[in-house]
């Protein structure tokens, strides 16, 4: 009997596209983010506070990634925000190869930075490489403070986590404290932003955090 590693074989043929992908945004001095996170952690929310804070010092896109709907897509075009939806049937998250075939309806040539909000999931989409320069996992915090070690994965991989929702922390039984150690043991050195979507509160600093690896990367992109 012949065994045919068919998981081994997707992960390349991933990996092969989003090297052409990361060639491509480095050609074009796009500066690339992809947003993960559960269903309803905040993602299209951080979105939309991270536009208003930098829209005019950048050419900013996104790439909206669900199962079905352009309700997210819709959020962003109404920021006067260029957006592209991919939907993706059954599939939990985006890979290379979705991102490198959006190229062809989506001209991203202009854009000093796209965004890619991929698909709503606490497993799958970190294991994808998607071409980009920072992966940041959104986090809502009302989804329990035990979750960064039940689902180790996403937050291993992130550059940065967002722990949104910190309003609600004092109605949600959830341990600020225990919740940043549990993360700090599954990745030691992603910054981590408290923050609250809805207030505003904390989003200065991921905005600040943010500007300076976006300019840091496209000045690297560009040597």
């Amino acid at each position: 009997m012949h065994l045919i590693p068919v998981g081994t074989d997707i992960m390349q043929s991933n990996e092969e596209t989003a090297l052409e992908n990361r060639a491509f945004f480095k050609k074009h001095g796009i500066y690339v983010v992809n947003l993960m996170s559960a269903p309803g952690a905040g993602k299209t929310s951080l979105l939309e506070r991270t536009i208003a804070a930098i829209n005019g010092k950048y050419k900013i896109g996104v790439i909206e990634g669900d199962l079905v709907t352009t309700y997210d897509a819709d959020r962003i075009a109404a920021l006067g925000i260029p957006s592209y939806q991919i939907t993706t049937g059954s599939v939990c998250h985006l890979d290379a190869k979705m991102v490198h075939n959006s190229f062809h309806g989506f001209d991203v040539k202009g854009f000093d930075v796209l965004f890619i909000e991929n698909v709503g999931n606490l497993v799958c989409p970190a294991e994808f490489n998607l071409g980009e320069d920072l992966k940041v996992m959104v986090y809502s915090t009302v989804e329990g403070a035990e979750k960064p070690k039940k689902y180790p994965l996403m937050f291993h991989a992130a550059d940065a986590v967002v722990l949104n929702k910190i309003d609600l922390l004092p109605y949600a039984g959830v341990s600020a404290n225990e919740l940043h150690r549990n993360v700090r043991e599954v990745n030691p050195g992603a910054p981590i932003f408290p923050v609250s979507c809805r207030t505003a509160e904390g989003v200065d600093d991921w905005i600040k955090w943010l500007r300076a690896r976006i300019d840091e990367g496209r000045l690297k992109n560009a040597a």
